[in-house]
C-alpha cells in the first residue's frame, strides 16, 4: 500500500489529509468478503515525520462485528456495522481494563453512521439493514490480549474496529501516544468499504448499459427519420 493511493482516495472523496508531523490519519480499509469473524480488514495509518515525509503503517483488523453479536445482537434492531466515510474528531484515547487487560482504546465520542445487520446469520448484510445515525460505542481497540495474537473476531467486536495482532497494536498505541502529545487527544477515522466501492461502480456500468441500450432502441425504431434529418443536414443550400 501507498501513501498516494490514499491521497487520491482523499482528493475523489473530498476527505481531509493531516500533513502536521506525527498527526495521524487513522483509515479503515474493509475487503468485499460478506463472512464474518474473520480479521481480514486492515486499519492503515499514515502520517508525515519531522522531516516533511510520508509514512504508513499496515495492520491487520476487522472492520465487522463478530458472529457472535451477529448472531446475538445487543440492540433488537440487530448489529451494528460501521458505514463508510470519514468521522472527523470523533475518538478520543482512554485507558482502561474494559477488555480483562489495561490497555489503550480509542472511544467514540461524537456520531457516526451504522447499519443494523438485523437477520441474525453469520454472513454481513450492507444492503438491507437500516443506516441510524449516533452514539453507539463504536471504539477502535485491540482485538487479541496481550500474549499473542486472535484467530476469529468472535466477542472482540460488536460492531468495534478491531486489531487481531497485540504486538501491531502496541505499534498502533506508540503512535497514538506521539499524536496525543503534539496535536491533543483527538482522532479522527475514516472507512473504506471496497463492498460499496464494487456496487457503485456496478451501478454506473447498469446505469450505461441502460443509457447504450435506450439509446441503441431509438436508433432502430426512428432510423428512418433520423436518416432523412441527417439528409437535409447534408443538402447543399
Amino acid at each position: 500500500m501507498q501513501v498516494r493511493r490514499f491521497l487520491n482516495i482523499a482528493r475523489k472523496n473530498k476527505y481531509i489529509v493531516y500533513t502536521e508531523p506525527y498527526k495521524l490519519n487513522i483509515w479503515g480499509i474493509r475487503n468485499e468478503n460478506t463472512q464474518a469473524n474473520n480479521f481480514d480488514d486492515w486499519i492503515v495509518c499514515f502520517w508525515k515525520d519531522d522531516k516533511g515525509n510520508w509514512q504508513l503503517k499496515r495492520f491487520n483488523a476487522s472492520t465487522d462485528p463478530g458472529t457472535f453479536f451477529l448472531l446475538n445482537p445487543l440492540d433488537n434492531l440487530g448489529t451494528a456495522i460501521l458505514k463508510q466515510g470519514q468521522y472527523l474528531n470523533t475518538y478520543q484515547a482512554q485507558y482502561n481494563s474494559r477488555l480483562g487487560f489495561k490497555a489503550l482504546e480509542l472511544v467514540q465520542i461524537e456520531n457516526v453512521s451504522i447499519i443494523r445487520d438485523y437477520d441474525r446469520n453469520a454472513v454481513l448484510d450492507f444492503d438491507n439493514g437500516r443506516i441510524t445515525v449516533g452514539k453507539y460505542g463504536i471504539n477502535i481497540h485491540s482485538g487479541a490480549s496481550p500474549n499473542g495474537k486472535s484467530i476469529a473476531v468472535d466477542k472482540w467486536s460488536a460492531g468495534c474496529q478491531v486489531f487481531g495482532v497485540w504486538a501491531e497494536f502496541a505499534e498502533f498505541t506508540a503512535l497514538c501516544e506521539k499524536h496525543i502529545s503534539l496535536h491533543g487527544n483527538i482522532f479522527s477515522y475514516t472507512l473504506i468499504d471496497r463492498r460499496a466501492e464494487q456496487r457503485a461502480k456496478r451501478r454506473m456500468f447498469l446505469g450505461t448499459l441502460v443509457i447504450i441500450v435506450l439509446v441503441g432502441v431509438l436508433i432502430y425504431y426512428y432510423r428512418k427519420e433520423l436518416l432523412g434529418f441527417i439528409s437535409s443536414l447534408l443538402k447543399p443550400k
